[in-house]
């Protein structure tokens, strides 16, 4: 499936996970910026622009909606689950360390609710991880959504001018943390999260970096990730270079001829979906025009989940776990 229909580890540890949660309260309990009634919460009022769009916080929004996995997460990353009040649209399974808050949550929809399931759930905020979940064709815009009084949020990676990276994963974190009163759980994460891939970027960092093909789906074209997502960041980060770099999407659809021009060393397949990770290697294999791509004869390939290739909790785990599949050994 393209990504441009959307305009598209090693756990989090637990102690931090645990530590979040415990300190998550409820919105009128007065912790974390929370207080029991919106003109006195400390931090307040918040204005933030978010991809164009200006919004002030008088205290923190109290009904969220979350639309898109790397959402969800990111919320539950910061322990704030108890502030949401429907979810939808997963790529893949939810991370085990966030299972027991997610199974908390109501789900509005196997994908994108309509627009009477999200008015129904009675949302003050919804947030999308990718540009779909604001479709204006299905009611769901922006604007729509503020003339009901409903602030909402884009994922930054759909509204960066040029390549995302990590100061785009922290603007994202500090600015959920900062909307729901809670920037210093915002701050731990991003600590976290810089700490591990430190770790990755050192242990690679004098090893041969192979050339890699990001696989997301397709047969006629190969849809890839291109130069300007974070899953190129992540490619690089791990030890790589991505053979599409060049191409000014976050994801974008390319000609097998380009595929086998480029002689990738490495095909990195995306995981989720109905079609399985054995299904897409098969495809590649049995193609006999893929034959002598390196990467296809050497039959190297490496998966990562759909969800931790873009702008969210989960860019430390891809850069463990792409780091330790394109270098094994190293120490």
């Amino acid at each position: 499936m393209s990504r441009t229909r959307a305009a598209l580890r090693a756990l989090t540890p637990v102690a931090l996970l645990i530590s979040l949660t415990g300190c998550a309260g409820s919105p009128g309990d007065g912790q974390d910026g929370a207080a029991g009634t919106p003109g006195a919460a400390p931090g307040f009022p918040y204005t933030v622009t978010n991809c164009g769009v200006s919004s002030t916080y008088q205290a923190p929004p109290r009904r969220a909606v979350t639309m898109n996995q790397h959402a969800t997460e990111l919320m539950l990353a910061l322990g704030l689950g108890d502030r949401i009040a429907g979810s939808a649209y997963l790529d893949d399974a939810v991370l085990p360390a966030y299972r027991p808050a997610y199974d908390k949550i109501k789900v509005l929809a196997g994908e994108y609710p309509s627009k009477e399931v999200l008015l129904g759930a009675d949302p003050d905020f919804v947030y999308g991880g990718y540009a779909s979940a604001f479709d204006k064709t299905q009611g769901r815009d922006r604007e729509g959504l503020a003339t009901s009084g409903i602030n909402s949020r884009l994922n930054v990676e759909y509204c960066t001018e040029g390549t995302v990276g990590l100061d785009q994963l922290k603007t994202e974190i500090t600015e959920v943390a900062r909307t729901f009163g809670v920037p210093e759980r915002g701050a731990q994460l991003i600590e976290d999260e810089q700490r591990r891939i430190d770790a990755v970027t050192t242990r690679v960092k004098d090893r041969p970096r192979p050339a890699v093909f990001a696989y997301d789906s397709g047969e006629a074209s190969a849809s890839t990730s291109g130069g300007n997502g974070i899953g190129n960041e992540i490619i690089s980060l791990s030890g790589g270079t991505n053979v599409f770099a060049d191409l000014k999407d976050t994801f974008g659809d390319v000609a097998w001829e380009k595929v086998i021009e480029r002689r990738p060393e490495v095909v990195l397949i995306y995981d989720y979906g109905g079609t399985t990770v054995e299904a897409k290697k098969q495809r590649l294999l049995n193609d006999p025009a893929l034959a002598d791509v390196p990467a296809v004869k050497n039959r190297r390939f490496v998966v990562l989940p759909l969800s931790s290739v873009v702008l969210g909790v989960r860019v430390a785990d891809a850069v463990e776990a792409l780091g330790g599949q394109l270098h094994p050994n190293a120490a």
